[in-house]
């Protein structure tokens, strides 16, 4: 089991009148800062439900390797709803997970990192004596706040979970800024450009070519948890021809196959990897998380002078 990520992110940013996620921070959007953090600090499964503008969010999304979830109710429901659809998700495919909506980009990795480090069963981070996000949450409490009534949103369902709240001293104002406003985005730019410069490293495995990388492993990890390489290719916004010639190109280059595909019948057709793909998938899981364990560990030796 890993530690996920969960962000929310199908509202429809009335009290902006922009569509927040897609807002620029720098060279990039908000909703890629908030990916990128969360890449940052190790997390690999990360979950995005999305509703208003969700296919214009998804595409702008759809090379990082993220599992798309819809709230098709989103104009008549409110956050509370939108999280019980990525918890529904996510329940028996992680231990934990930190939770955010999409609206706070900058928090840093070392606070996640700060977050991961407790044994909590809930946990936030609080910077100038105030609560902020991602919240960290037990899996063993999602079943609680699945069946709570929703009354005053995830907070109060958070509130009423059995666990208590443990506070993780952070220094980081960026846990605290959201987005909700014109005035807040300012405030948001202008802290954006006091923040440090941080590593990201993303895997490839190359021959001629790039064969294998962070996309390539969240589709098969997909497989794996779905199988259905169909439905795989819809939670990554990839065309389905498209997953099968990545997976035959990978096939290719591997001299081995890694998909099976079982026929249909009473049960339905299905996929699912082989034993070489399980092995060769958790080689690279294992692998790319040491690469970026040793980035992060040794940044400061390098660049910390520069920054």
């Amino acid at each position: 089991m890993q530690t996920a990520a969960l962000i929310v992110a199908a509202g429809m940013s009335s009290r902006m009148g922009n569509f927040k996620p897609m807002l620029n921070i720098g060279s990039i959007s908000i909703a890629q800062r908030v990916v990128a953090s969360l890449q940052q600090a190790g997390v690999e499964k990360i979950v995005m439900v999305t509703g208003y503008n969700a296919v214009q969010l998804e595409r702008h999304l759809s090379g990082l390797g993220i599992v798309f979830l819809r709230n098709a109710n989103f104009e008549h429901t409110q956050m509370f709803e939108s999280a019980c659809i990525g918890l529904s998700y996510l329940e028996d495919k992680c231990n934990r997970l930190l939770f955010t909506p999409v609206d706070i980009p900058l928090f840093t990795a070392a606070t996640l990192q700060r977050l991961l480090e407790s044994d909590a069963l809930l946990a936030c981070p609080v910077c100038d004596g105030k609560r902020g996000h991602p919240i960290l949450i037990s899996s063993s409490l999602i079943g609680k706040i699945l069946s709570d009534s929703g009354e005053d949103g995830l907070r109060g369902a958070l509130d009423r979970c059995g666990a208590p709240m443990t506070e993780i001293p952070v220094d980081d104002r960026g846990v605290l800024h959201d987005a909700d406003t014109p005035e807040d985005y300012k405030a948001l730019l202008r802290y954006h450009n006091e923040q440090l410069v941080r590593p990201q490293v993303s895997v490839s495995l190359v021959r001629e070519l790039t064969f294998f990388d962070q996309r390539t492993a969240m589709l098969l990890h997909l497989v794996e948890e779905t199988a259905s390489v169909r439905t795989a290719c819809q939670r990554m916004q990839m065309s389905y021809s498209s997953g099968w010639n990545v997976i035959h190109a990978l096939e290719s280059q591997l001299n081995h196959p890694l998909v099976q595909r079982s026929q249909g019948g009473a049960g339905g057709g299905g996929s699912s990897l082989t034993e070489d793909g399980i092995a060769f998938l958790r080689q690279y899981d294992a692998y790319a998380s040491a690469v970026r364990d040793f980035a992060t560990r040794h940044f400061d030796e390098y660049f910390g002078g520069l920054f």
